[in-house]
């Protein structure tokens, strides 16, 4: 259906009424333009298929008003389909109708009358109705979502009579049982299947026999069929990966590794066998040099033989590796509490014992205006102070208030970061990717962001992040001007690039969420690029064990967080990660404020919704 209409059929009804006026007419181009919009919009209305008959006997059969060119509308597609079926050619009909499924699964395209009619499968050769249904299985998801499922109905049907007039065509057997697989018909997807590899002794009837055995959680004998794919072409080393990954969902590791080895010494470029290894090897035993190198060959192998999803699995959830933590500071803790009770207003005191990050306090003051601020004491390391010297700082103080002591951004780069921001990303090559649209952004708006979020864009995700936890969208601003930050003036070399200079600034200027942002997008670095590895793993180690020695004096808010980024970091030092894994496994020190019931599900809401996109 078309992208932006409210009601389908309405608008069905309004190109079918132009149609008309224009078949009146005899202008029949113009009317085959109304009628493909009108198919677009609702595919299997009776008066649209009316009028699309009176076209055809009035245009010889209609077929070449419908033309495919380079990049056609998916209406004109539909429409030469039943044209090209009515004039006695239902094979390539049925083709053009896979196409637009492919492209569109969510619409009833197939659900006419000649693709129900039993007699069609008499009309067509049983390979083209299997390359069909495999055309229809390629374009779709592997289960389709049930609520998803009904629009590929036709071609179920579809599949029950062509297995009926030809029982013993192996390959539409193995064919029609892999679409009966992917929408739940999962019985039926294994009887087919066990009669197409008795028809068609193969290599690909075994493996459809051992999918539909997976997807009945038959996996004993799911890998059985696999393996018999393997003696049937042991040269085909995807079904090795598809084993391996069988073994794995049941926790069977080591076997499931054997398999990867054993496809790795036949080729050790093959692709699903390098990601799923390397996935596995980080799901035994957590070690981030097995992602590392994975993002290593993924980047010199731009190439494979699809797309893989490996990485992106290992990082899901992950802090740093693939979301932002949660902020943790008392003042947070206190906003959250304000929002959940639905309890804002201006003015008020928040008293705390010693100063907190500025970002955290300006995220506050940002939430409920004219609050007064007021500390205890000032401890010494003096949080206010940078923790080295440095060129360029982001905050002056007001006594104990947090003053921004750069400008606010251009509107442009406040319109840019809302639209890119986000608090979660794949893997962190990914999140490199992406920031590349920040990249024309001069250095002053990149730094005006960091000390002047903007507020949350217009989104369903803004809206859930300023009613429960702005704060999530300051540190995912900062996170993502830092990230910008990679990208500004790269043909300046590493060493001596005003990038490498600013992010170190920010590492070591105040304590703030700001250093969080700065060493992410250095660890972020060290994931792209290898020569940078040892001088980021270096500097991690160096801020962390900084933050370990400050918080013997005094609180530390964001060392937890620093704890989980020297995880994050390629190749980072033993005794760093040793210090960290420690830090991580010990009980939080200090007061904690609860966090409210409400953020946690705002939190698990945010994340299938991110998941859903990734």
């Amino acid at each position: 259906m078309p992208e932006g209409t409210d009601d389908p059929r309405l608008s069905a009804e309004g190109e079918l009424a132009l149609a008309r006026l224009a078949l009146d007419e005899g202008d029949l181009r113009h009317a085959a333009g109304h009628l493909a919009g009108a198919i677009a919009y609702a595919p299997t209305m009776p008066e649209v298929h009316e009028a699309l008959a009176q076209l055809a006997a009035r245009a010889d059969g209609g077929v070449d008003l419908f033309p495919l060119d380079q990049h056609p509308f998916i209406g004109t597609v539909v429409a030469r389909a039943h044209l090209l079926a009515a004039a006695g050619r239902p094979g390539d009909g049925l083709e053009l109708l896979a196409a637009a499924t492919g492209h569109a699964p969510s619409t009833d395209w197939a659900g006419v009358p000649w693709v129900a009619a039993p007699e069609l499968v008499e009309h067509l050769d049983p390979d083209r109705i299997a390359r069909v249904l495999m055309q229809v299985c390629a374009g779709i998801p592997d289960p389709v979502p049930e609520q998803d499922r009904e629009p590929l109905w036709p071609y179920l049907r579809l599949a029950r009579h062509a297995v009926a007039a030809h029982p013993r065509h192996g390959l539409l057997l193995g064919a029609a049982s892999a679409l009966a697989r992917r929408v739940g018909a999962v019985t039926l997807a294994v009887d087919w299947a066990t009669q197409g590899a008795r028809e068609l002794p193969s290599k690909l009837s075994e493996v459809w026999l051992g999918y539909a055995y997976r997807s009945a959680g038959r996996t004993a004998e799911a890998l059985a069929a696999l393996r018999r794919a393997v003696d049937h072409d042991p040269g085909d080393l995807s079904v090795y990966a598809d084993i391996a990954g069988t073994l794995a969902d049941h926790d069977r590791l080591d076997e499931a590794l054997d398999w990867v080895d054993r496809a790795l010494a036949r080729d050790p470029t093959f692709d699903c066998a390098v990601h799923t290894g390397h996935r596995l090897r980080y799901r035994r035993d957590g070690d981030l040099a097995h992602l590392v190198a994975l993002a290593d060959f993924a980047r010199d192998h731009p190439d494979d033989s699809h797309e893989h999803s490996d990485l992106a699995e290992c990082c899901h959830g992950e802090s740093w590796l693939g979301r932002i933590p949660p902020a943790t500071e008392a003042v947070v803790a206190v906003l959250r509490q304000v929002l959940a009770a639905d309890d804002v207003e201006a003015g008020g005191e928040l008293r705390m014992t010693a100063p907190e990050p500025p970002s955290a306090v300006r995220a506050l003051l940002a939430t409920i205006p004219d609050v007064t601020v007021t500390v205890d004491q000032v401890p010494e390391p003096d949080l206010r102070q940078p923790r080295r010297p440095v060129s360029r700082q982001l905050w002056r103080y007001d006594n104990i208030t947090p003053v921004p002591a750069v400008p606010a951004p251009s509107e442009s780069a406040v319109e840019r970061i809302r639209h890119l921001a986000h608090p979660a990303w794949p893997h962190p090559p990914a999140a490199y990717d992406a920031a590349v649209g920040l990249a024309t952004l001069e250095l002053d708006d990149l730094l005006g962001l960091l000390a002047h979020p903007p507020t949350t864009p217009p989104t369903e995700l803004g809206r859930a992040l300023a009613e429960h936890d702005p704060t999530l969208w300051h540190r995912s601003v900062q996170v993502w001007a830092c990230l910008g930050l990679l990208h500004h003036r790269t043909d300046e070399p590493w060493a001596e690039s005003t990038r490498r200079r600013v992010l170190l600034d920010l590492v070591w200027g105040v304590e703030d969420w700001v250093t969080e942002a700065a060493l992410f997008a250095l660890v972020t670095a060290a994931w792209v690029d290898p020569s940078v590895r040892t001088e980021v793993a270096g500097v991690v180690a160096a801020r962390f064990a900084d933050a370990v020695e400050v918080s013997q004096h005094r609180s530390v808010s964001i060392k937890r967080s620093l704890a989980r980024l020297v995880l994050a970091t390629p190749q980072v030092e033993p005794a760093a990660l040793a210090t960290a894994r420690h830090l991580l496994a010990s009980p939080s020190a200090g007061r904690t404020v609860p966090r409210p019931r409400r953020f946690g599900q705002l939190w698990g809401r945010v994340w299938q919704r991110l998941t859903r996109q990734s």
